[in-house]
């Protein structure tokens, strides 16, 4: 609950800025359990802040330490870097990244009601379950967490973007192909836009993670990007697609 408060108030803060003035604060870093890139960091080269339109399409991306950039800045994680990216191509959106450093999919679920409320998000972007993974949560559990975040999330108004995981082998191969067939699942029978094998290119590789072996590098989180970014610039042309009510 502690990781949860944390990220209720930095997320209640990121909101009223990118609904208001975008002049730069002050940032800092947390890391480790309970951190959260909602929490803007210092780390990094500095970078000229980007023009979004106060229109732009609002993007939340729920995630875990991932999302958040543990041990980088959160300009270097891959939410700010797809935002970037898909900025140059024309496609500029505003940005919540409510990612929590430690986080699973049942405490995506607690919290997703309260992001949708705050936020209304055009949006949703779900990556969650890598922790689950780890931890070797039964399969039933993950999936009936996740279909539930992408119900919420869908019953919000926004659209789904599900971020498909895999896990290592020494977990059994059973498992892993269950594990990596249950998005699939979620996303055709809930109406998500699928993003598999979303590590690609980043997981297992030693050169795009940290020392720890297990959190990108902010060359890592650029891949990560790049693997986003198709995906996400479809649901934003969708959006434009759809005339207003």
């Amino acid at each position: 609950m502690k990781r949860e408060r944390l990220a209720a108030a930095a997320l209640a803060a990121l909101l009223a800025a990118a609904c208001g003035d975008p002049a730069p604060a002050p940032r800092r870093t947390l890391v480790g359990e309970g951190a959260s890139s909602v929490a803007e960091g210092a780390l990094g080269a500095a970078r000229a802040p980007l023009e979004i339109p106060a229109d732009a399409p609002l993007v939340v991306v729920l995630g875990d330490s991932l999302a958040a950039g543990l041990h980088l800045a959160a300009d270097d994680a891959f939410p700010a870097a797809v935002q970037r990216l898909l900025a140059a191509r024309g496609q500029p959106f505003r940005l919540v990244n409510a990612g929590v450093s430690g986080d699973t999919s049942a405490g995506g679920l607690r919290r997703v009601e309260w992001v949708l409320q705050q936020s209304r998000p055009a949006v949703l972007v779900v990556e969650l379950g890598g922790n689950d993974g780890l931890r070797a949560l039964p399969l039933e559990q993950l999936e009936a967490n996740l279909r539930g975040i992408v119900q919420r999330g869908r019953a919000g108004g926004a659209r789904v973007l599900l971020l498909g995981m895999q896990v290592p082998p020494n977990l059994g191969p059973d498992y892993a192909r269950g594990f990596e067939a249950l998005y699939a699942r979620v996303a055709s029978e809930e109406g998500a836009r699928l993003v598999p094998n979303f590590l690609a290119g980043v997981g297992g590789e030693a050169s795009m993670n940290l020392e720890d072996g297990l959190h990108p590098t902010p060359a890592g989180h650029e891949r990560l990007a790049a693997n986003l970014a198709d995906a996400l610039a479809a649901e934003l042309q969708a959006l434009a697609n759809t005339p207003s009510k």
